[in-house]
């Protein structure tokens, strides 16, 4: 077996876990059951080489685990739609199940799969549309906003040393108080608790335990490879960057800041990466902002949701095989 490196997200009631060929959406469903749907998946920088190059890898990677990370969210918020419309029914409300009025009187096998392709066809374009526009309301908040608010301050200074750190100041509070506004939601808390239990079964994992509610219970939920650390490297990053860019310009200012998000993103990927690869001061020193704000993002889970977590990694990898290796040292060289 090959060493590899796991990842996941929390999403409504579940996780989301990828693999090194498939990514697994494991969900605790309204009667208490764990469903997991697995999907076989190829990453784009496996298929193509220029994808790989440095830099242009942690932009592609980014890209990648946003689509797969929405499109699961929206699969797993499907189980508690269909619980609702299976309520609606016992009650003499309208059909949400599969078994409704529409599908009994459905044509022919034909028709039904023109159905369903055109379906599929139109949840990826919701999706595609959903995932563009979600971005374009971060970097709205995160990115341009900070830049509009610090240009005003060019009318009491020229110093563009100070615009720009007020700018990166102004960027970092924002995030984290936006971070710690919505971890106060109750929904939201219990997300964060399951992202703690993704967090602490890949511990458990990569430490080469047993895979059981009570050796992942006893691992951190803090993790160098998170998202958390990801998204906070790059506004560090951007603190940095920016401050080389002098002008007093708005419309400059703005699109310098759209135009640079790919390069530092593809720099916080190779930050995140040799972080999550090294154990040396080095690398501590970059993961620690990261862990730091992962205090605000994850929470320790119930065990419940650690069996969650454990459904999930068991779904993308031979768990007790990885183990193994792990303990013994015998991954492939």
């Amino acid at each position: 077996m090959k060493k590899v490196s796991i990842g996941g997200q929390a999403v409504l009631e579940g996780i989301m876990m990828k693999g090194p060929d498939s990514y697994a959406l494991a969900v605790r469903c309204p009667d208490n059951t764990i469903d997991v749907n697995v999907t076989p998946f190829q990453s784009v920088t496996e298929r193509h080489a220029v994808l790989r190059i440095p830099i242009i890898r942690g932009v592609a990677a980014f890209i990648e685990s946003l689509y797969i990370g929405m499109k699961t969210l929206m699969q797993s918020s499907e189980y508690y739609d269909e619980d609702e419309g299976n309520k609606a029914d016992e009650t003499g409300g309208v059909s949400g199940s599969k078994n409704g009025a529409a599908e009994r009187v459905s044509g022919s096998d034909a028709k039904v799969a023109a159905s369903s392709e055109k379906k599929s066809a139109s949840d990826t374009a919701y999706l595609v549309t959903t995932l563009i526009i979600s971005l374009a309301i971060a970097i709205g908040i995160f990115v341009l906003l900070p830049t509009f608010i610090a240009n005003l301050l060019y009318k009491f200074t020229d110093s563009d040393l100070l615009v720009n750190l007020v700018e990166g100041v102004l960027r970092l509070i924002i995030f984290l108080g936006y971070t710690a506004a919505i971890s106060l939601m109750p929904d939201i808390k219990r997300t964060f608790m399951y992202h703690g239990a993704e967090h602490k079964t890949i511990a458990c994992l990569e430490a080469g335990d047993t895979l059981t509610v009570e050796n992942v219970r006893k691992h951190t939920r803090y993790h160098k490879r998170c998202g958390t650390s990801f998204v906070f490297i790059v506004m560090l990053i951007s603190v940095v960057a920016f401050m080389f860019i002098h002008t007093e310009t708005l419309w400059l200012r703005l699109l310098s800041r759209l135009l640079l998000i790919p390069v530092i993103s593809g720099v916080s990927y190779e930050f995140i990466r040799y972080a999550g690869r090294h154990e040396n001061a080095f690398a501590n020193v970059l993961s620690a902002p990261g862990l730091w704000v992962q205090r605000l993002t994850t929470r320790e889970p119930d065990d419940s949701m650690i069996e969650v977590g454990i459904a999930s990694v068991k779904a993308v990898i031979d768990a007790d095989e990885y183990t193994r290796c792990v303990k013994e040292d015998a991954f492939e060289k």
